[in-house]
């Protein structure tokens, strides 16, 4: 279990985010250097230098996302002149990708934090470079909103790269596309010009992850414990009835894979606080029966989002950072791992340090919003976002190795494939780093660095649009 007794508070941490932000900037110079004239995105590491895995290129978004964030902290030139210049140069086949559920990854971590960065005024950018970063934000909100599959009851989700009949708890958190277009006024069109609404599909989206690939001890099956969340529900597309829990990445349909759990904290908290900034008429217009208005929502977006952060606690060592997989075989082995903290060197199963990073800033964002409505679980997941921050911007997680182009140590991309490097005979993957790892490692600094400065956290949707500055 996580040990929130004695949580930093967030204003200490400004000697370790300056020394996170010198390290990122180092490392991202010199992998743009390497990296520059190949083709495809840097997914995670191999004996500390960034390699490709074709599978989908989710990540490059993240990889020019860096050097945005890395400006934003630092104000060298340098960084904001990478970040915009390959965006424009290589991030428009993401806009338009129709293949993939991963638009509010690669794209609201490029164009989104360029927009943002201007509505702050942190960026100069004139009307022409604005217009172009909402229209790239527009149409990848209604990209992504197309990939569609239709439930009954007015439910539905956006479908993974599986195919129609699958729903991925990662894409929780690429609810950020359609949210980001929506409040840029965008819509989708349909057939016979049929407009339709990407906050519907937001919400709709929502609610379906919350049915069926989050748990909350109602005992829908015999592992239906509270905040458990599975990695992927099938559906019949024919009827549209539910069909049973999958994993892609995790060990099992029944255990809980880690990053998951992740997405869906930081995923329902920031939209969260997106929902927190709209009137209720945009929400009771739409006619949900199940949102019938903008409290029903956030009460959902909270149950969701706290069953999954106290799951998390329960189900990580004390240090914060949990094994990639809570149902993982060889957890067997090491009696009493939940009661010390990780170890990332132990012969049996990997930690996901990625996992710890996203699902940090999630329990952060959740316990503000909580804390301003004087909800006495807010206390408890700050401090649990606290501990895990600490934990990661210190050895053996953060790499101040130079030679190694990863920023965060100890990460796991997909163990059923046997994807990571495994450095030792005891096959279990450790010292490498990923693309996402390192990016919400960022993110999550950037949010405490802003505190430490007296600001408000950062929100993908400051887009510079009437309401939302």
């Amino acid at each position: 279990m996580v040990d929130t007794g004695r949580a930093p508070a967030a204003e200490s941490f400004a000697p370790s985010l300056e020394k996170v932000f010198s390290l990122a900037a180092g490392k991202t110079k010199a992998l743009a250097s390497r990296w520059e004239g190949q083709g495809g995105a840097p997914v995670f590491t191999v004996g500390g230098r960034y390699s490709q895995r074709g599978w989908t290129e989710w990540t490059q978004g993240f990889q020019f996302g860096n050097a945005l964030l890395v400006h934003e902290a630092l104000g060298d030139p340098w960084f904001l002149e990478y970040g915009r210049g390959r965006t424009v140069s290589a991030m428009a086949p993401h806009v338009t990708h129709f293949g993939v559920h991963d638009h509010g990854f690669n794209n609201i971590s490029t164009y989104g934090n360029l927009l943002r960065m201007a509505a702050e005024g942190i960026i100069d950018a004139d009307r022409w470079e604005l217009d172009f970063y909402r229209l790239a934000l527009k149409a990848s909100g209604a990209v992504q909103a197309r990939r569609w599959t239709s439930l009954p009851g007015r439910l539905g989700y956006i479908y993974s790269f599986n195919g129609q009949h699958s729903l991925f708890a990662d894409t929780i958190r690429s609810l950020r596309s359609l949210a980001a277009a929506h409040s840029l006024g965008h819509c989708l069109m349909g057939e016979q010009d049929a407009r339709v609404s990407l906050l519907e599909r937001l919400l709709q989206h929502a609610e379906t992850t919350a049915r069926y690939n989050v748990y909350f001890g109602t005992g829908r099956d015999r592992w239906d414990i509270a905040g458990r969340v599975a990695h992927e529900s099938i559906f019949n597309v024919d009827g549209g009835a539910y069909r049973c829990p999958s994993s892609q990445q995790g060990y099992s349909p029944f255990s809980t894979w880690t990053r998951g759990l992740a997405w869906i904290i930081l995923g329902y908290a920031e939209e969260l606080e997106y929902i927190d900034s709209l009137g209720d008429e945009e929400i009771s217009a739409l006619g949900l029966p199940y949102f019938p208005g903008k409290a029903e929502v956030a009460a959902r977006f909270i149950q969701a989002a706290a069953a999954a952060c106290d799951f998390y606690i329960d189900n990580s060592a004390t240090d914060g950072i949990p094994y990639w997989d809570t149902g993982a075989p060889g957890l067997a082995r090491m009696e009493g791992y939940l009661d010390r903290p990780a170890d990332p060197d132990n012969p049996f199963e990997p930690v996901d340090s990625s996992a710890a990073a996203i699902a940090a800033q999630g329990m952060l964002r959740l316990g503000r919003h909580l804390g301003r409505a004087g909800d006495a679980r807010a206390g408890r997941y700050e401090r649990a976002g606290l501990a895990i921050a600490r934990t990661l911007m210190g050895e053996p997680y953060l790499s101040a190795d130079a030679r190694h182009e990863g920023l965060l140590l100890h990460a796991v991309y997909h163990r059923p494939n046997g994807w990571d490097a495994a450095p030792d005979p005891d096959g279990v993957p450790r010292g490498e780093s990923c693309m996402w790892g390192d990016y919400h490692l960022l993110e999550l600094a950037l949010y405490l660095w802003r505190i430490a400065k007296g600001r408000e956290p950062q929100r993908f949707f400051t887009l510079g649009q009437t309401g939302r500055l």
